[in-house]
This record gives C-alpha cells, sequence and structure tokens, in this order.
C-alpha cells in the first residue's frame, strides 16, 4: 500500500475585486475615530469632575459670582441640536456616494459651525465670572475651551472635506472621511449636553 497522499487541491480567493475601503466597523477610520472618542470623553468626564470637585471647597456656589447667563447657551444648544439633521443627512450622502448631497449637506453643516462659534463668543462674554477670577471661573472657562476646541478642530475638518468635494482630487475613500467626520460631529453634540446642565443649571440647583 502507497503511504503518499493526495495533496487537497488549492484554492486560491481573488481579492482584486474587493473594494480597499469600507463603512462602519469595516473602516480602520471608524475604530481610530471611535478611540478618539473615548479617550476625548474620558477627557470631558474628567473635567466634569474638577468642576464638581470645586463645589465641595467652597459654601456658596457659584462663589462671590451670579451664575452664567441662560441664553447664548441654550441657543447655542438648539443650534447643536438642529445641526444633527444635516449632520446625518451628510453621513448617509456620504455612505451612498451621492456626490451633490454631500456638497449640499456639508456646506450646511458648515453654516450651522459658524453660528455656534459666533453664538459662543457671545456665550463666552456671559459667564460673567474670568478665568482668572477664582477656581470655579477656571473650571468654567476651562470646559467650554474644551468644548469649543473640539468644535473648532471638526469645523476645520469639515471645511477641508468640503472643500475637497468641490474641488478634487476626489478619491472614493474621501466619502469614509465624510461618513466619520459626521460621525465625531455626533460626539461633540453629545459632550456639550452635560457640559450645558453642568455650566447653566447646576449652579442655579446647588
Amino acid at each position: 500500500m502507497s503511504s503518499v497522499q493526495t495533496a487537497a487541491p488549492r484554492r486560491d480567493i481573488d481579492a482584486r475585486a474587493l473594494p480597499s475601503y469600507g463603512y462602519g466597523a469595516s473602516s480602520l477610520m471608524w475604530w481610530g475615530t471611535v478611540g478618539v472618542m473615548a479617550i476625548e470623553g474620558t477627557v470631558f468626564a474628567l473635567a466634569i469632575m474638577m468642576y464638581f470637585y470645586v463645589r465641595t471647597r467652597v459654601d456658596v456656589f457659584p462663589p462671590d459670582v451670579p451664575p452664567p447667563q441662560l441664553t447664548f447657551g441654550t441657543l447655542n444648544t438648539l443650534i447643536l441640536l438642529a445641526s444633527c439633521i444635516p449632520n446625518q443627512l451628510a453621513k448617509k450622502a456620504g455612505e451612498r456616494e451621492d456626490l451633490p448631497a454631500v456638497r449640499l449637506w456639508m456646506a450646511v453643516c458648515v453654516l450651522f459651525a459658524v453660528a455656534f462659534l459666533v453664538v459662543r463668543g457671545f456665550e463666552f462674554a456671559a459667564l460673567n465670572v474670568r478665568w482668572d477670577t477664582n477656581a470655579y471661573g477656571s473650571a468654567v472657562w476651562f470646559l467650554l475651551g474644551l468644548h469649543t476646541t473640539h468644535l473648532a478642530t471638526d469645523f476645520i475638518d469639515t471645511i477641508v472635506l468640503a472643500v475637497l468635494m468641490w474641488t478634487g482630487p476626489l478619491e472614493r475613500h474621501r466619502f469614509v472621511d465624510v461618513s466619520e467626520n459626521a460621525l465625531y460631529w455626533w460626539f461633540v453634540v453629545a459632550a456639550w449636553l452635560p457640559i450645558y446642565f453642568v455650566l447653566y443649571w447646576a449652579p442655579r440647583w446647588m
């Protein structure tokens, strides 16, 4: 009896037809964005803890100053919530690789971000405290400045992507960038909601 075994036939997989990019969890960009959001979400949580630590060190809160005015903080909250609509439409258009719709909704997103940043300038002026007044003032300015930094970063990214969508070079994986940029904007909105309640309502309830 021969001990020689016949080798199994080789089955090669032709991957040439597979796309070089993907959306959602199939994209490395998605995992990178989620990782950044997890890290930055932790930073926001620590900043909020710092704010409440300051509360435990004083008898009257806010110390020696009135709480921030509600007008501009509430207006910016409404602007951010409204921006979720064009942001989601831009995300879906990107995943469909619908260039005209991407151009439209990203332009709308840029306008919302501009409106938010303009109101944010008035918001800083209505905090009723300077960053160097006391520990409370430092905590308030740090929280608001931290969120503003994240929003400005995504604003710049949105402008760059919008310009690329109009001028090129337009590579198909840019639509993945549009989708992940929209995902990060959701994080910016979600991060603002607890900060809004901490800065504007906590001093009125505590």
